[in-house]
């Protein structure tokens, strides 16, 4: 069994291999299109097993209604490629979102089926609220660690 570390030099070493074995290998920037939402990366994984993803879609819909690609490339724009969602995630996701009442989708021309729109209902914003609560420590703690790794590594 390992000694735990003793000075801060040697916590902030410790925690930056603990984040960086939690995350795998993160590349310098968004992922290559065959690998984008596969969910292989563990790093992306986490992020999705922790409710980031559902968290996400119920924020940007409660900004106002919205539809499944606008919301696949705002997640993918905000996250730089970290977090991407292709329609094989996203779909089955709001399907669910709506299954349970949380959204509420409307088609853009009901007798084409072009666009579904999707907004938030009361449900879906205790949900939302819910989700903030929970899923707050799991972002800090990312965000820790990854300070961590870039002040190790740059400073």
């Amino acid at each position: 069994m390992a000694r735990p570390p003793k000075t801060k030099r040697d916590r902030s070493r410790e925690a930056a291999r603990v984040a960086v074995a939690q995350a795998g290998a993160i590349p310098g920037g968004p992922p290559e299109p065959a690998a984008r939402g596969r969910g292989s990366d563990p790093f992306s994984g986490e992020l999705r097993r922790r409710e980031v993803l559902p968290l996400l879609v119920l924020h940007l819909i409660a900004e106002g209604p919205t539809y499944g690609n606008q919301l696949m490339d705002r997640i993918a724009g905000m996250t730089e490629g970290v977090l991407s969602v292709n329609p094989n995630t996203m779909y089955p996701l709001l399907r669910r979102l709506e299954q349970q009442a949380l959204i509420e989708g409307q088609w853009e021309h009901p007798e084409r089926r072009t666009r579904r729109f999707y907004s938030i209902t009361e449900e879906g914003r205790v949900e939302y609220e819910r989700l903030m609560e929970d899923v707050r420590p799991f972002l800090d703690s990312v965000a820790r660690s990854i300070g961590d790794i870039v002040r190790e590594v740059y400073d």
